[in-house]
């Protein structure tokens, strides 16, 4: 997946730094993203998102806020209300790229900064909210303590995550005079509230007056047992799922058309996560796959070996090919399954240049309905007439190059 690193202007002038994450093929959409409160761009969720959109045609843009990560600028002078005025900023860098963002991502109090300033953005036509704040005031509980003195005296440093900050009287009094009930009753995108019951520093609740304070459309999934950041993989894994699912309904992903030779598209797949196996497989905007290994051999088991997808194709096509004859038959065939088993391990045949051995794929086909046993015997031999079938047992030739661009 390639990933720009860039810059742009802030709310004060402050060059903010970012990535953008574009598609390896066509760019169908852009989103942009927004980080939780004194986080980054670069957390693992944000980086799972990025991937598993970019992987279906959405670029992303996920930055810096002012004075955080990688951008310029002090922490100390900067407010719920620049935290949107960045977002702004941001929507018209894309736009002046002739990338206006059509779907807006925000984690936390990100998420509050999207619904805050998403009816200046007018492209807009999804919104997605991950653990986030009903109320901004509610992220100075992270600094419950210090909030007497920073009263008193103008400011505090305090530690968040481990870091020290400095927040001011002014960002207490801009937090507590932000509310965000009239910005989600004006939207006029589409809605998805993504949030953990057992959040413990976003409560569940903050979901619940979000969800009711929208008109429709609009969404609500539960995380279950994911924390607050989002932090374990199959954690990001899932939002990045259901997010990428949920936006292919409100954005426009029309494919180009495919190219001379390759009727159905072409199949895209994007390594996951370098530190494993995983794979994202696209197959133009509405069909995607996960690949990975057996966690035995390196991997996370998150989705099918490769041996394990060619057993698939090689089903679904029996399945397929007897369907059809029957349906032209008018046979009484109710139903068909396929089970399919390979004899070699991808996993062990990678490590190996033996030229003898011989791959064998056992079909077990199950068939439903009132046939006679000439109808079983005829349907079995077209078994054999499926296109992968005569594809595994004819070979195929393979032509490999590098990307030039």
């Amino acid at each position: 997946m390639p990933s720009e690193r860039l810059t742009f202007a802030g709310h004060d002038g402050s060059e903010l730094a970012a990535r953008l994450d574009l598609p390896n093929g066509p760019h169908l959409a852009t989103a942009l993203f927004a980080h939780c409160f004194t986080c980054s761009k670069d957390i693992p969720a944000a980086r799972r998102i990025a991937a598993r959109l970019a992987s279906m045609g959405i670029a992303v843009l996920r930055f810096d806020f002012t004075g955080l990560g990688h951008s310029q600028g002090e922490f100390s002078n900067t407010s719920f209300t620049s935290n949107v005025q960045d977002l702004l900023a941001a929507a018209r860098y894309l736009q002046n790229r002739d990338m206006a963002p059509s779907l807006a991502i925000g984690h936390s109090l990100g998420g509050a900064a999207i619904l805050k300033s998403a009816h200046k953005i007018k492209s807009l036509k999804g919104i997605v909210t991950i653990n986030a704040p009903f109320d901004p005031a509610h992220v100075s509980h992270n600094f419950a303590d210090a909030v007497p003195d920073i009263h008193e005296h103008g400011s505090a440093e305090v530690s968040l995550g481990g870091r020290p900050f400095r927040i001011t009287r002014a960002f207490l009094d801009d937090i507590d005079t932000a509310s965000l009930t009239p910005a989600i009753k004006s939207l006029r995108a589409a809605l998805l509230v993504l949030h953990a019951p057992l959040d413990d520093t976003v409560g569940i609740d903050n979901a619940a007056h979000i969800f009711q304070a929208a008109k429709h459309p609009k969404s609500f999934v539960t995380l279950d047992d994911a924390d607050h950041l989002i932090t374990r993989d199959k954690d990001a894994e899932y939002v990045a799922q259901v997010i990428a699912t949920w936006a292919g309904r409100y954005l426009d992903l029309s494919p180009p058309a495919p190219p001379p030779g390759a009727p159905e598209g072409i199949t895209r797949i994007s390594e996951a996560d370098p530190d494993g196996f995983l794979q994202d497989i696209q197959s133009g905007p509405r069909h995607h796959l996960l690949a990975d290994e057996p966690i035995a051999f390196g991997g996370t088991d998150r989705g099918l070996s490769p041996y394990g997808l060619m057993a698939a194709g090689l089903g679904a096509c029996t399945s397929m090919t007897i369907r059809m004859f029957a349906r032209r038959k008018d046979w009484p065939l109710e139903h068909v399954s396929v089970d399919v088993s390979h004899g070699k391990l991808h996993a062990q045949d990678a490590e190996t240049t033996d030229a003898n051995r011989i791959d064998r794929f056992e079909r077990v086909i199950d068939l439903r309905g009132d046939l006679s046993d000439e109808q079983i015997a005829r349907l079995m031999q077209i078994a054999d007439k499926c296109p992968v079938h005569r594809t595994l047992e004819r070979g195929a030739s393979v032509v490999t190059r590098q990307r030039s661009d």
